[in-house]
Formats: structure tokens, C-alpha cells, sequence
């Protein structure tokens, strides 16, 4: 390939308004002979600018992480692309020159390439690996040593936990190699330069990493040694009990008297055992790190315990000083981990399963109990910090280990008044100088305890800009990817809690966007794109110009992530990742909704993402791949979102029904968004029917056969008058044929017979004859004695305002018809009742809705002046609000199904969102108005019917058809006066409100 060409294309990814182009020309040439071997010259390429090198160097180590190993074709599917055998083989002839005499950070991406060419082809293609190896320590050149020594450093580390009976190639090697090792070192031990110090440094490793297996030593196995193990799940086990079930005050009644022996006999002699174990911790003897957490997990349960309390409350503050500090300072293990590997610094730093088992977690949590519930132990803990905070001297090790105990204390100390005035002080004073450190351990810290001091109320303007300019230049300018992703998410929570952040950040948001993208695209860590996502919500309008730019680069590490994914171990950590980048295009979608213009440009990115999962069948992203197609067609359906439908079919066909309820919102959309084109061709309909009618008669489960039900139900009303009556007979089929087989909840039941309640809607005498035809095996009454009992006998399990509305026009179409089906009569004397039932719950379900509209406006009670009380020596931590709650669950599962209590409050639905044209807030259809007009026509055209519906009806359910009459003329009136303020008028006055139980107006919104 022509290296001028490539060079441009690479030059171009840094340009914006190239950076689509160049990527595609870079995409079209990777499987072109020489282009590997291509960017390794241009990575080679001294005259060219760094950022071309880097970006030639990176894009390399992707190729060769992804590429380089023959792989095994699929049965039934293409080979997977390799790169040839010639680049491979110039690549490897060069690849040692080119570590030897790059710069340092072209230097550390060429180490990963190496150690993945030898993982793979040493000894068997590359034995010539180690002459030059050899060549190069026997120069007398010093400048190639240490890139010498860093290829040997990536060949010892690819053997360095293999078993002994492998590491015959690599031992040969050694031989040949340790003499020559040996002698650079002595040579180099007099000389102090820097470049000296260097080199011996990297032979201590070399030889480190060599004697893991060589000379057995044995530490990382300590851990999985049998003894080690059976302290392990003993420990396991004592903590879980003491927590669960060993708590009085904070366990549930049957288990009081357990809880209350454990804490009298047990608790006290267990707590002594292990405060040993953090005694040899102290002293320094080995303890598995899983005990020392779980240790420490079983003492931070005793804290709360009077009992348990007393006897440790001798000890906690040498535990504070002499077990707690020591794991929260930065360790040697961290130190090596940031500069061998800093990709994988991240992803265990912010890796929540690594949590539940560290030791540093576990001893934070401790901390924070202690003090945050018993007197005197935060401020002896933050006379601890200040004073290694403030020792000229002390180990910039040591100040981690303090601002790391500082910044978990911020929720408390916050809530202090004795120090909440001073954590701004203390931030100018021992924090914001740590940006300037030479350290970047340091650094990170830095910006990590911003991010938990974000809700500080900053009494100077000026600090709070400087802490702002401070993070947002580690976040684009820092040279250490940890520094940089913590500066990220400090920079985010800044804005989101400090009122006067955001408009500072304001004219920076495109640089830091854009840094955000590149360190998402490198890390590929999830954390980041939840900044991303936050960021994009606080500065909407200052995205929208760039979301094009945004979108098309989420969209390319989101093929990065994937294909990378799977070809590598940690596949979970990268499927996170995934998730979160299409949630952050998600996010930006709803951000530029009202932008036309914008939304059209990210549809096309958007529908490659999305071809890019269905066509590989990459099911676990599904749910989010739904979720963007969804969101694209919330304001318009284009005639590329409607060449989707197809495709959604065919995967829906392929992968089964589990998918089913993550489609139904954009199916929905389909039908409510664009019923034009819906209706224009019938294959759409056939389609969306197919699915429909395929899970109901399928195994999909009744989540999924509900929200097929409602799909049915959604088109039947949007569709009303819209000729469809041949499609009716086949929807309510489907339907109702499902409750002819075992249902077992009342949800997918009455979503079954809404669907016929649709249809009574969409049209009574096609609904009637519909019913009359339909004939199920095994069944010999009439379907529509049936359909009908079954709804009136089902009456009180329709919940929220849609189906409770559909049920009132439902039962006042049937009830206007002259010509009744027959069970109409039998079952007069339930029909008003069952009116009067569902109007009860309407009025409390639009109450409900109306408290839900306003509960924004109730959160926003100010700050919280909270001051946590401490406990005294003799007092127990009981927490009566859980205790209350379990008793609660405890009562409800000892029921027999009785939940009315429990739902009182769940009001609405949970398929509810799925809106129809009669749930929209300008609907002319308002139940109360027809019903009661439906009633008083009926009093004067039938009076028959009319008095086999209202007799029997008592005193107390007449008084309840008044008050539905009052409030039909309440909402008439009010709908009248909305009609005339929409016009440019209001009308005042109170509505008329009959006195007796007299209806006099015409029906509305009824056929």
C-alpha cells in the first residue's frame, strides 16, 4: 500500500471533518498486502510528526491483537481475515529495531505487539528471535539496551506461569542470556545517570519475572493454599451468619433469639480470634488477602453491637493506623501494575467484582462505620491524616494512604459542621498542589478526592474554577491514562453537584468531549461512557452541534469493543462497555430529538451499528440495538427505518421469542408514529400480526404474550375507521384462542380480553360476529356468552386509566346496542355495578397520575443539615426501618395471594406506557361524558333495558352514579374551557351541577 496514502488517512483521524473518511479508507486498505507492514514504517518514520506515529502505532496493535493467529474458519462461514504471512514476516524481521529506537511512547504500544507475535509464534517461526536478542546485549551501544531489554522482558513474561514442562524454549534461552545480563548490570552499577538506572531496573525485572517459576517462590499461591482456604470459608461463613442472622435489632422475628445468643456467646470470643489475625498482619506475617477481608468485613458488623463494640473500642484506632492505612496507601503491587500494564490498572480499579473481595474495600467500609457511628474515632482518624498530610517529609505514599481515608470520610465529614467549613481549605491547601506532582499516582489521587468532595459548598469562586481548570487540564493534557480517566469522572460530578461549574466548562465542552471519546476508545471502560452520557444530559445544547462528530466515533470504538471482544479473554468487562456506548448514543438521540436535520444524519451511523449486531446475531446487545431503533422512530419513521421492519422480522423468526418484549416499543412505533406507511403496504401488518399470533401460540412466557396482546389492541384503536375490519376477526382469534389454555395471571387474561374489548371499540356488530363464528376445540359454549361473562366476572383485575377507560367504552358500546346478544340480559344486574367499580378506580388512578405530575416539584426540599448521630459505648445500631420492612415481607408471604394493600398505589400498568390515540391528553373521548349520555338516552329510548340495568341497585351505589354524573360535568366543563383558552379565550364560572340523578346531553367520541 502506498505509505503517502496511509499516512494521510492517518493524519486525517485526527481532523473531525476527516476523521469519518479517513477511517473508512483505513477500514477499506487493512486487508491489502503490505499495510501492515506499512504502519510499522511509518511507525518507524523519524522525519513524521509524533500524533501520525502514534496513531500508525496504535492502529498496528490492533491489527496484530486481532489478526495475527491463524484461527479455524467457522463451518458454513467465510475464514476469518489474518494478516499475511509476508507483512508477518517483515514485521517480525523489524519489530526489535523499531522498540530499540523508538520514543517512549511509541515504545510501550510496540511492546504489546511483540509480546503477542511471540505468544504466538515462538520458538516455531521466530527462533531467529533470539539471536538478535543476543546480538543486541553483546553491542556495545548502550543506547539499544533497553529496548533490547524490554523484547526479552516480553519473552520472559510470556512464560512466567506457564508449568515447568513448557518452559523448556524459554530456559535454553536463559542460559544463554543470564551471563550477558549479569555482566551489563555489574558494568552499569557504577553509573548513577538516569538512562543507567533505568536499564538495571528492567534487568531486575527480567529476572524477577523469570524466578515466579524458576525458583518456585511461592506468594500469589499462598492464597490457595488448603489452609488458607479452610480459614477462608470459615471466615466466609462467620461473617455472613453475623450479618444475616447474628444482628439483633436488624434481623427479622424468628430469627431474635438466634440473633440474640449468637451476639451473648459467640460474637465477643470470634471478634478476639480475628483481632490476632490483624495483629499478624501488623507485624508483618503473610495473612490471604480473602481472610484479611473477610476479617476485616466480620469486625466492621461488630461496630454496631454495644457487646462487641466495647471490646474492640481498645483496639480501633492501632486497626486505623496499623491495618486500615497501610491497604489504603498506594502498594509496589499498584505501582507495577501502572507501569506494566495501565489498561489493566483501570479495569481493576474500577471493576466492581473486585470489590466484593479486596481487602481495601473492605477496610474503607470499616473506616467509614467506625467512624461515622462511634464518638471520638473520626476525630482521632483525621488527626491521624492531618498529620501525615502535613509532615514535610512523609512518603508521597503515605499522603495517598491519607486523602484515600479523607475522601472516603467525605459523606460524613460533610455532614459535620466541626469540618465541613474546612474540606474547601483543605482541598487548596493538600490537594490542589498534588496536580503539579511529579507523581501520577498522585495525580489521580488528586482528582479522585475531588470527585468525592464534588458537594462541597465553596465559599470562593475562585477555588472552585481552580479545582475545575485543574481536572479539566489532567483530563486533556495528563500523560497517564489512570490520571486521565479519574480527572474524567472528578470533572463530571463537579458539574453535575456545583451550580457554577457548568457554566464555566461551557466553552470547553468540544475539547473535552472530545478527550472523553479517546479515552472511552482506548480504556474501553464503562464508567466513562456513564460520564459521557451525564455530560451529554448537562450540556445538551452545546452537544447538539457535535453530535454527528460524537455519534460516528462512539460508533467506531463500538466495532472496536466487539470485535476485539471476541477474540479476547474478560469478554463481560467489554460487553459492559458495548451496553454503555450504545446508551450514550441513545442518550444523544433523545438530546438532538428536535433537531430534524441532526436526528437524520445519526440515523444512517445508527443503522450500521445496528446492522453491524443483527447481522452477527449478537444477541446479548439486542435489548440496546432495540432500544436506538426505537428512539429513531419516535418522531418519524424514514423509509430506512421502515426497511428495519424486514430485518426485525427475520431475527424475530431466527433467535425466537426472547427478544420480543425489547422489539415492542419499536413495533409500537410503527403502528402509533407512521400509520400511513403502516397501512400503505399490507406486508407491514403481516408481519407485526405473524409475531403476535406466533408468541401467543408459542412458549414465549406471559410477559411476552402480554405485550403481544397489547400490540394487538394498540392497532385495533389506532386503526379505528382506517379499514381494517378483515384484520379484526384474525386479531381477537388470536387472542382469545390463548385463554382456552391455562392462564396463570389475571394480567395476560384481561390483556387477552382487552383485545375484544378493542374490537367491541373499533365496532360492535363486527366484534358480535366475530364472536359468533369463532369455534375452539373443546369448548361448546357460545364464545361470546363466554367473552362476556368472563370480562364482567374479571372486572376488578383491570388496573390503571387505560384499561379501566377501555373497559367504560367497552361496556357502554355493548349497552347501547339495540340489538343485545342474549347474556346481556342474564347479566344486567352486573353491569352498573361494575361501572361504578371501574369509575372508582379511575378517579384514583388520574389522582395518582396528577400526584405523580407534581412530586417534582416536592423533591426539591433543600439541602439535608443532617448531622449522622454518633452512638454511644453502650448503645446498638438498630436499623427499624429494615427491621419494619422485613416484618412487612415476612406478613405478605404467609398470604394467600390478598395483595389489595400492596397495590392500592400501583395505579398504573406496567404495558400503561404504551400509548394509543385514546390515552392522548387532547382525546375528545372522555368515558365519564359518554357514559353518562349513553345512560340518560337510554332511559328515554329504552326504559326497559334501562330499568333491568338499575334494578337492584341500593341507596349507596346510586349516591356513587351520581357523583360519576358530577364529575362528567366537571370534565365537560373543564374540557370546554381548555377548548376556549387553545383559542385565545378562558371561560370562568363553575359548572352546572345537577341535583338529581338526571342525564341530559348527547353522546361524544361514540359510534
Amino acid at each position: 500500500m502506498d505509505p503517502n496514502v496511509l499516512i494521510e488517512a492517518l493524519r486525517g483521524t485526527m481532523d473531525p471533518a476527516l476523521r469519518e473518511a479517513a477511517e473508512r479508507k483505513l477500514t477499506e486498505g487493512q486487508k491489502t498486502a503490505n499495510f501492515v507492514s506499512t504502519l510499522l514504517q511509518i511507525t518507524m518514520s523519524e522525519p513524521l510528526e509524533l500524533p501520525v506515529r502514534q496513531a500508525s502505532v496504535i492502529y498496528l496493535k490492533n491489527m496484530i491483537t486481532q489478526h495475527w493467529p491463524n484461527r479455524e474458519p467457522t463451518p458454513g462461514e467465510q475464514p476469518p481475515f489474518t494478516i499475511p504471512d509476508e507483512d508477518r514476516q517483515w514485521i517480525r524481521e523489524n519489530i526489535v529495531e523499531a522498540i530499540i529506537h523508538s520514543p517512549e511512547l511509541i515504545r510501550v504500544q510496540l511492546t504489546t505487539c511483540i509480546h503477542h507475535i511471540i505468544k504466538h509464534d515462538y520458538p516455531g517461526c521466530w527462533t531467529a528471535l533470539v539471536d538478535k536478542i543476543g546480538f543486541y546485549l553483546q553491542s556495545d551501544n548502550s543506547a539499544c539496551w533497553l529496548g533490547i531489554l524490554l523484547c526479552l522482558y516480553q519473552l520472559v513474561k510470556n512464560y512466567e506461569y506457564k508449568k515447568p514442562e513448557e518452559r523448556s524454549p524459554l530456559v535454553a534461552a536463559m542460559q544463554i542470556f543470564l551471563p550477558m545480563l549479569k555482566d551489563r548490570f555489574i558494568q552499569l552499577l557504577p553509573d548513577p545517570s538516569d538512562q543507567s538506572v533505568l536499564i538495571q531496573k528492567q534487568i531486575l525485572k527480567i529476572f524477577f519475572a523469570l524466578m515466579q517459576e524458576t525458583l518456585q517462590v511461592d506468594e500469589d499461591d499462598r492464597p490457595e493454599l488448603p489452609w488458607w482456604k479452610c480459614k477462608k470459608w470459615a471466615l466466609h461463613i462467620l461473617a455472613r451468619i453475623f450479618e444475616r442472622y447474628g444482628s439483633p435489632g436488624n434481623v427479622s422475628k424468628e430469627y431474635t433469639e438466634f440473633a440474640e445468643l449468637f451476639l451473648k456467646a459467640y460474637a465477643v470470643s470470634i471478634q478476639q480470634v480475628l483481632l490476632k489475625v490483624l495483629y499478624h498482619y501488623k507485624e508483618k506475617h503473610y495473612v490471604a488477602p480473602r481472610v484479611l477481608q473477610q476479617t476485616l468485613n466480620y469486625i466492621n458488623q461488630g461496630v454496631a453491637h454495644a457487646l462487641t463494640w466495647k471490646n474492640l473500642k481498645p483496639h480501633i484506632h492501632g486497626i486505623v493506623r496499623d491495618v486500615i492505612f497501610p491497604l489504603m496507601c498506594y502498594t509496589d503491587a499498584d505501582e507495577e501494575l501502572w507501569q506494566e500494564d495501565p489498561y489493566e490498572y483501570i479495569r481493576m480499579k474500577f471493576d466492581v467484582f473486585e470489590d466484593f473481595i479486596s481487602p481495601t474495600t473492605a477496610a474503607q467500609t470499616l473506616l467509614f462505620t467506625s467512624c461515622s457511628k462511634r464518638k471520638e474515632v473520626l476525630q482521632k482518624t483525621m488527626a491521624f491524616c492531618y498529620q501525615t498530610l502535613t509532615e514535610p517529609s512523609a512518603d508521597p505514599r503515605k499522603k495517598d494512604g491519607a486523602l484515600h481515608m479523607i475522601g472516603s470520610l467525605a459523606e460524613t465529614l460533610l455532614k459535620k459542621k466541626i469540618y465541613k467549613d474546612q474540606m474547601e481549605f483543605m482541598l487548596q491547601n493538600h490537594v490542589f498542589p498534588l496536580f503539579s506532582s511529579e507523581l501520577g499516582y498522585m495525580r489521580a489521587r488528586a482528582c479522585w478526592v475531588l470527585h468525592y468532595f464534588c458537594e462541597v459548598k465553596f465559599k470562593s469562586d475562585q477555588n472552585l474554577q481552580t479545582a475545575l481548570e485543574l481536572t479539566r487540564r489532567c483530563l486533556i493534557d495528563d500523560k497517564e491514562l489512570p490520571v486521565k480517566v479519574e480527572a474524567a469522572i472528578a470533572l463530571q460530578v463537579l458539574i453535575s453537584n456545583q451550580e457554577k461549574a457548568k457554566e464555566y466548562i461551557s466553552p470547553f465542552i468540544r475539547p473535552v468531549m472530545q478527550a472523553l471519546l479517546h479515552i472511552v476508545r482506548e480504556t474501553e471502560n464503562d464508567d466513562l461512557t456513564n460520564v459521557i452520557q451525564k455530560m451529554i444530559c448537562e450540556y445538551s445544547e452545546e452537544v447538539t452541534p457535535i453530535a454527528v462528530e460524537m455519534t460516528q466515533h462512539l460508533a467506531m470504538t463500538f466495532n472496536q469493543v466487539i470485535q476485539t471482544g471476541s477474540e479476547e479473554d474478560g469478554n463481560d468487562d467489554k460487553a459492559v462497555t458495548a451496553m454503555g456506548i450504545l446508551n450514550t448514543i441513545d442518550t444523544l438521540l433523545s438530546v438532538v430529538e428536535d433537531h430534524k436535520e441532526i436526528t437524520q444524519q445519526l440515523e444512517g451511523i445508527c443503522l450500521q451499528v445496528i446492522g453491524t449486531v443483527l447481522q452477527q446475531h449478537v444477541l446479548e446487545f439486542y435489548e440496546e440495538i432495540f432500544s436506538l431503533a426505537h428512539s429513531l422512530t419516535c418522531q418519524q419513521v424514514s423509509p430506512q427505518m421502515w426497511q428495519l421492519l424486514p430485518v426485525v422480522f427475520d431475527i424475530f423468526q431466527q433467535d425466537g421469542f426472547d427478544y420480543f418484549t425489547d422489539m415492542m416499543p419499536l413495533l409500537h412505533n410503527y403502528v402509533t408514529v407512521d400509520t400511513d406507511t403502516l397501512l400503505s403496504d399490507t406486508k407491514y401488518l403481516e408481519m407485526i400480526y405473524s409475531m403476535c399470533k406466533k408468541v401467543l401460540t408459542g412458549v414465549a412466557g406471559e410477559d411476552a404474550e402480554c405485550h403481544a396482546a397489547k400490540l394487538l389492541e394498540v392497532i385495533i384503536l389506532q386503526c379505528k375507521d382506517r379499514g381494517i375490519d378483515q384484520c379484526i376477526p384474525l386479531f381477537v382469534e388470536a387472542a382469545l384462542e390463548r385463554l382456552t389454555r391455562e392462564v396463570k395471571t389475571s394480567e395476560l387474561r384481561t390483556m387477552c380480553l382487552q383485545v375484544g374489548i378493542a374490537g367491541l371499540y373499533y365496532s360492535p356488530p363486527l366484534l358480535l360476529n366475530t364472536l359468533e363464528n369463532l369455534r375452539f376445540p373443546n369448548n361448546t359454549e357460545s364464545v361470546t356468552n363466554h367473552f362476556i361473562t368472563q370480562w364482567l366476572n374479571d372486572i376488578d383485575c383491570f388496573l390503571g386509566l387505560h384499561d379501566r377507560k377501555m373497559c367504560v367504552l367497552g361496556l357502554c358500546a355493548l349497552i347501547e346496542l339495540e340489538q343485545r346478544p342474549q347474556v346481556l340480559n342474564q347479566v344486567a344486574s352486573q353491569i352498573l355495578p361494575a361501572f361504578i367499580l371501574l369509575f372508582s378506580g379511575l378517579k384514583r388512578a388520574y389522582a395518582c397520575r396528577a400526584e405523580n405530575e407534581n412530586d417534582s416539584d416536592d423533591d426539591e426540599d433543600g439541602e439535608e443539615e443532617d448531622e449522622t448521630e454518633e452512638l454511644g459505648s453502650d448503645e446498638d445500631d438498630i436499623d427499624e426501618d429494615g427491621q419494619e420492612y422485613l416484618e412487612i415481607l415476612a406478613k405478605h408471604a404467609g398470604e394467600d395471594g390478598d395483595d389489595d394493600e400492596w397495590e392500592d398505589d400501583a395505579e398504573e400498568t406496567a404495558l400503561e406506557g404504551y400509548n394509543t390515540v385514546i390515552d392522548e391528553d387532547d382525546c375528545p373521548v372522555d368515558e365519564y361524558q359518554i357514559f353518562k349520555a349513553i345512560l340518560q338516552t337510554l332511559q328515554t329510548r329504552d326504559p326497559s333495558w334501562y330499568q333491568a340495568l338499575t334494578h337492584g341497585l341500593n341507596e349507596e351505589q346510586g349516591k356513587h352514579l351520581q357523583d360519576i354524573a358530577t364529575l362528567a360535568d366537571q370534565r365537560r366543563a373543564a374540557q370546554e374551557s381548555k377548548m376556549i383558552e387553545k383559542h385565545g379565550g378562558y371561560k370562568f364560572g363553575a359548572p352546572v351541577v345537577p341535583a338529581s340523578f338526571n342525564f341530559g346531553a348527547s353522546p361524544q367520541g361514540m359510534n
